[in-house]
């Protein structure tokens, strides 16, 4: 039973987590401009980002291929938490790191999915090679 649920729901996880943070983006959340002012990436790359966490979202939510949605989330969430360690802090206005761990999250849910489709990502490059 942990085998089948236990993969799927860190899939949901990141999922919910990539898709709450959508409307915070994609509204001009003040929390969202000043973060993305902080990076020099105000409004393009909230924008952008916010497409890229739904398009994520949505692969996760497909068994055949959670493995790319898990891909995509790895390098999203490696962009997120970047930036926290190296320009906004773990702490971003007053939130006491909340964004910073559900970045980790998201981040870990994505990790684990992706080791555990891993055959299916080989055989995607695989067959892409052969070709």
């Amino acid at each position: 039973m942990i085998r089948t649920y236990f993969p799927l729901a860190l899939r949901l996880i990141a999922a919910a987590i990539l898709s709450q943070t959508l409307f915070f983006k994609f509204s001009g959340a003040e929390e969202s401009v000043w973060i993305f002012q902080q990076l020099g990436a105000e409004p393009w790359g909230r924008l952008g980002s916010g497409v890229a966490e739904l398009v994520c979202a949505a692969l996760l939510l497909i068994p055949r291929t959670a493995w790319l949605g898990a891909l995509g989330g790895l390098g999203v969430m490696s962009g997120a938490l970047v930036s926290h360690l190296f320009i906004l802090g773990i702490e971003v206005k007053g939130d006491g790191g909340l964004l910073f761990i559900l970045a980790l999250v998201v981040f870990v849910c994505c990790a684990v999915t992706l080791w555990l489709r891993r055959g299916e990502m080989s055989a995607f490059v695989s067959k892409i090679l052969r070709k």
